[in-house]
């Protein structure tokens, strides 16, 4: 109760400080327009962001201050600000050295991108790196076990830790480090293969949807309406649930990537064909009709081109859903199937190490490796996906 009460005051002087904050601003300023318009949610906002930043140079603090062989239950605290603080640093490196290498049109693009784009792009090269060269850079494989299972992460051998395991080991043994490597190729790589599946089928059919219109336009439009009114997760978990009575092991893991591509096609069925018969009616289509185009023709040289802007936001969230829905169904016992390392299920297997917060609390933030892996892929997802649409907006001449 005391915690819950602590929370309650801390947001009654957060609500305070918001307030005092406009008001102050609006008696120095002489209520000049900036302060003068600003909502109260805008105020709280401030407020809020910098108790935030206090509470984290707090807790970075005190991070530091606990002595060594005790018990540190900021640990992961401190390696999320450092990685956070090391690759800003990196995205604007990268950004900077994009600016002047490189060729005429990717030195322009650089100029142009914003430091959250490079941060973004960033990222998602280092999942890739990590996806593609998992055999190299992780230490050990995905389906070794070694003896030593429950080894808290950190490697400081007097709070249960050991130095050939940075990141600890899980219940049977294996090591953790390796398996969030490895679970980059797997959770990301089918994601990102089911997401192209998902685009050409939908993306497809919807452009012919909107092109062809009449039965075609009915017959595909109604069979989508039918498969949309079924709730997605509990679609997937029941076509899973069918085909795993059919294959097992890497045969349902492909049967996995193709229901979710069907599933995930009806939503892009609907943004194609909503672009596409916006698109459509435009003189220079009844031109290209005209002038005798074939369907082919209409569809990837007028259509497509100009369709690209939405279809590249839709893309960014197409995958990070699926991702985030591979996810849950691997968390579900449904999904990847092990021996594969997957970082759904590598929250659900380590959900028990919670239960240790008290007096383990770096083993107990075990399962928020994985947690936060998904979060900073879908975050930096979003942040290329943003800037690709603010560049490709805007219908092509």
């Amino acid at each position: 109760m005391s915690a819950w009460i602590g929370l309650l005051i801390a947001l009654v002087v957060i609500a305070t400080a918001g307030w005092v904050f406009r008001f102050a601003g609006q008696t120095v300023t002489g209520n000049k327009p900036y302060f003068r318009d600003m909502s109260y949610g805008v105020a709280f906002g401030f407020a809020l962001g910098v108790a935030l930043l206090a509470w984290l140079v707090w807790s970075y603090y005190r991070s530091w201050a606990i002595p060594a062989g005790q018990p540190n239950p900021y640990f992961f605290l401190r390696i999320a600000i450092h990685g956070f603080i090391l690759f800003a640093i990196a995205a604007f490196l990268f950004r900077l050295i994009g600016r002047y290498v490189g060729t005429g049109t990717s030195r322009k693009l650089f100029r142009s991108m914003p430091l959250t784009a490079s941060f973004g792009i960033l990222i998602v090269l280092v999942y890739a790196l990590l996806a593609i060269f998992a055999p190299m850079l992780a230490p050990y494989g995905q389906e070794q076990v070694f003896a030593q299972a429950n080894v808290v992460p950190g490697g400081d051998p007097t709070l249960g830790g050991n130095p050939d395991f940075p990141l600890g080991t899980d219940q049977i043994g294996r090591d953790i480090l390796s398996r969030l490597i490895y679970g980059a190729r797997n959770t990301v790589g089918i994601a990102f293969v089911t997401t192209i599946i998902a685009f050409l089928l939908g993306g497809t059919l919807g452009f012919l949807a909107a092109t062809l219109g009449g039965w075609v336009d009915q017959v595909v439009g109604r069979t989508v309406d039918a498969l949309m009114a079924i709730p997605a997760l509990i679609f997937a978990l029941l076509l899973i649930t069918v085909a795993s009575a059919w294959v097992q092991g890497s045969g349902l893991t492909v049967a996995m990537i193709f229901i979710m591509a069907v599933i995930d096609s009806t939503r892009v069925f609907r943004l194609a064909r909503a672009v596409g018969v916006n698109i459509v009616v435009m003189d220079y289509i009844e031109a290209a009709k005209l002038r005798g185009e074939g369907l082919g023709y209409l569809i990837f040289r007028e259509i497509l081109p100009n369709a690209t802007a939405p279809l590249l936001a839709e893309f960014g969230l197409r995958f990070c859903f699926v991702f985030l829905t591979i996810s849950s169904l691997s968390f579900l016992g449904v999904g990847i199937q092990p021996p594969l390392a997957d970082w759904g299920t590598m929250v659900r297997d380590m959900a028990p190490f919670i239960n240790y917060a008290q007096f383990a609390p770096q083993i107990a933030a075990a399962p928020l490796l994985a947690a936060g892996a998904i979060a900073l892929l879908t975050v930096a997802v979003n942040f290329v996906v943003d800037w690709m649409l603010h560049k490709s907006s805007g219908l092509k001449e």
